[in-house]
């Protein structure tokens, strides 16, 4: 009490705008305290911001994040995007180091002069075309004069359904359209779409929800198909090679240990992404053993085929996709003696 007394005695004799001055720099120094502790790590640890989006074949970012929470000397912090307009954007403008991003557009970027290399391949065979129940759409053919989204025009869904409706015959009966993935189920419910084509689990979600069957899965229609890779600048590698081998490798890793562990994984995504657990465990277990975790090396000759897919149907001007591929560190990855989670990051 005598302490109370005191202080008003001071601070009451003070005039109005001293005593606000005092707070706001009170104020000042409590919020500066708060962003610091939210924000920063440490001067001891390295950072790594990965772009990335609420999908299967991005599964390392959330992964990563979560067991490197706790590591003295590395944090990959996950960045999650709504589009992936707004990743390439982010990476372009150095706001993140990495981007775990839709495969034809690192050619985009590539050709418009952004100097990326292609450093991991996400998890394969993930991607799933549904189309409304009501229509009864059991094969492609089936939604001529139909409306299908898909995540934008620079995707390997875009691509896969090019080819396919060049192969069936079927080229302007059928309208594309650029949605973002998280937006999708809920245009397909309401009616605004009648089929949508993208990664998991944003399929799986009407699919659940009984307001959709499945039409094709990616790796019918492509075999090998490449949603997402995994890319970084050429001067960030130059800078740091040691955190882009570790990136890539615990990406790796992150991968296998979720193959082994999917409702563990499924936990850990469902919380970064703000999804049902059940849905994800779902898009990473049905049909058993679909998404592929050991092909992650890239390559420059399936890189060509994208491109050469996109020239074709005149996304872009040339197929030129010199020096976009490197492959060193996922060649350097090692998978073996996965164990607990904790061995992602120390094997």
């Amino acid at each position: 009490m005598r302490f109370k007394l005191n202080f008003q005695l001071v601070f009451g004799q003070w005039p109005l705008p001293v005593k606000i001055g005092i707070l706001f720099f009170a104020w000042l120094i409590f919020i500066t305290a708060f962003h610091y502790r939210l924000n920063c790590h440490g001067d001891d640890r390295r950072v790594v911001r990965m772009g990335y989006m609420p999908v299967v074949t991005n599964l390392a970012a959330p992964l990563l994040d979560h067991v490197s929470q706790s590591s003295p000397d590395i944090f990959f912090e996950a960045v999650k995007f709504s589009s992936f307009a707004e990743m390439a954007e982010a990476l372009r403008n150095d706001h993140i180091q990495a981007a775990f991003i839709i495969a034809p557009l690192a050619v985009v970027l590539h050709q418009q002069g952004v100097d990326i290399k292609v450093v991991l391949i996400g998890n394969r065979h993930e991607s799933t075309l549904v189309a409304r129940k009501e229509l009864r759409v059991t094969r492609i053919e089936d939604l001529t004069g139909r409306t299908i989204a898909v995540p934008m025009r620079y995707s390997g869904h875009n691509l896969c359904l090019l080819k396919a409706f060049e192969e069936k015959g079927l080229g302007g009966r059928i309208r594309l359209v650029e949605m973002n993935p998280p937006d999708m189920a809920s245009a397909l419910t309401t009616g605004a779409l009648d089929a949508y084509f993208v990664g998991e689990p944003f399929a799986a979600q009407t699919v659940r929800s009984g307001d959709a069957d499945v039409v094709a899965r990616a790796e019918a229609l492509w075999p090998n198909f490449i949603c997402n890779l995994l890319v970084v600048k050429s001067d960030w590698i130059a800078a740091n090679p040691s955190s882009v081998q570790k990136l890539v490798h615990t990406s790796a890793r992150a991968g296998m240990w979720a193959k082994a562990h999917s409702l563990d994984a499924a936990r850990i995504a469902a919380d970064y992404w703000k999804q049902d657990v059940g849905l994800v465990e779902y898009a990473l277990t049905i049909p058993k053993g679909r998404v592929i975790y050991d092909r992650f090396v890239p390559k420059a000759e399936e890189l060509r085929e994208i491109a050469d897919l996109m020239a074709r149907y005149h996304l872009i001007k040339h197929t030129d996709i010199t020096g976009l591929v490197e492959d060193r560190f996922a060649r350097s990855a090692s998978i073996a003696d996965i164990g607990e989670i904790d061995s992602i990051l120390y094997p």
